[in-house]
């Protein structure tokens, strides 16, 4: 009897503990959701030019690949939730100190301290969500955890850009501000206990702060997130070279997308295999991109969310499962800080990369541009598949 009843705790997802860090991830996510689209815009109001805009994104991605092998190894030498604490700590004193920037290299600054914060709380947070969630419903579990990011992009970004352009900059950062406390307050509630088998420190000191398992899943997602960079931070300036308006349904769509997609993919993937998520992933977000080269009007910029949202809701949850499935509780940290090192360097370098594309030709050519390193991505994954118990 105990035993039987020990399986069925073991395949409950829905405890109260899984609640409490999802709820907690969506406001961690509505926060940071909040400021993406309106960085590039600010930071051109500051006096930047479209290559600094890029910069303001691709400086909190690096400071966040930096962050995120460290705390890797601090969740799996030291615990869990301090990490995560300390992390949302850092990340709130960065959304009210960008009530008052004064220039274009303070926000730099600012924007590469605040990756530091992001880095941490997300790579906890997603950590703890791993631990919780039953192995065998893995690729379910983060399709649903997955689905906070989801739902904050859902609002997030039409609601920071409907709220600056009405009332102004410093009425986004505070609601941003509001968010992570938020998020604090459910950090503060989870009765989280510590996995067995973590990391002993001498150990830990000679093991990789990188999970080797999770290596070929993060440069995956690396690679699929350098196209997504293009698309989170110059779809706003894209639509208004367009005269577009309204272009917050887009990030709409695209999270409705992602929300339709994500549990469908994730429980796919758990019972046929990775393959059946990703590959179809692929050719979502493909489409996207090329949709969004030829969008002349809202409606064409609205479908092209819509196809990218469910292109990438089947992507991320299987890749991330991927990565963290089979690696024991004492390095889950060092699984997740690899695969996410991955999404925030893909993110970063897009960032970077179309900003200076934009700079030299234009808006439009990223979303041409955009489809090479997803076609990489397919190259990594085609090869590497085998390997990889596909």
């Amino acid at each position: 009897m105990a035993s039987a009843h020990n399986t069925t705790q073991q395949k409950e997802l829905w405890t109260r503990d899984f609640l409490l860090i999802t709820l907690g991830n969506l406001f961690i996510f509505l926060g940071f959701q909040m400021l993406l689209p309106i960085m590039p815009v600010f930071a051109l109001e500051l006096g930047g030019t479209e290559a600094w805009a890029g910069m303001v994104t691709g400086i909190f991605t690096l400071a966040s690949v930096i962050m995120r092998p460290i705390t890797g190894r601090l969740l799996d030498r030291q615990g869990r939730k301090g990490v995560y604490l300390g992390g949302l700590l850092l990340f709130f004193l960065c959304m009210v100190a960008y009530h008052w920037v004064p220039g274009i290299v303070f926000l730099l600054l600012l924007r590469f301290i605040h990756g530091f914060g992001w880095g941490a709380s997300s790579t906890a947070s997603s950590t703890i969500a791993t631990d919780i969630i039953p192995k065998a419903r893995m690729g379910e579990g983060m399709g649903y955890f997955g689905l906070t990011g989801t739902l904050a992009m859902a609002v997030g970004p039409a609601l920071s850009l409907g709220l600056a352009s009405r009332y102004g900059y410093n009425t986004v950062f505070t609601i941003a501000t509001a968010s992570v406390v938020i998020a604090l307050v459910f950090a503060l509630l989870i009765r989280y206990q510590e996995p067995e088998g973590r990391a002993n420190p001498d150990l830990a000191n000679k093991q990789s702060i990188f999970e080797k398992t999770a290596l070929r899943p993060g440069v995956t997602i690396a690679f699929i997130t350098m196209s997504y960079g293009g698309v989170v931070s110059f779809i706003a300036l894209y639509a208004a070279q367009r005269q577009v308006e309204n272009i917050g349904l887009f990030f709409t769509v695209y999270a409705i997308a992602l929300m339709i997609s994500r549990p469908v993919f994730g429980k796919l993937s758990d019972r046929k295999g990775y393959s059946f998520a990703i590959l179809p992933g692929m050719i979502g977000v493909s489409g996207a991109m090329l949709l969004l080269f030829f969008a002349h009007t809202l409606a064409g910029f609205v479908v092209a969310g819509f196809i990218y949202g469910l292109g990438f809701g089947a992507l991320q949850p299987a890749l991330q499962a991927m990565a963290v499935r089979n690696v024991p509780p004492s390095r889950r940290g060092a699984a997740n800080a690899t695969f996410f090192l991955g999404f925030d360097l893909g993110i970063g370098v897009g960032a970077m990369l179309w900003g200076a594309v934009a700079e030299l030709v234009g808006y439009q050519a990223i979303y041409l541009w955009a489809l090479l390193p997803i076609g990489i991505a397919f190259v990594i994954y085609w090869k590497a598949r085998h390997t990889m118990g596909l």
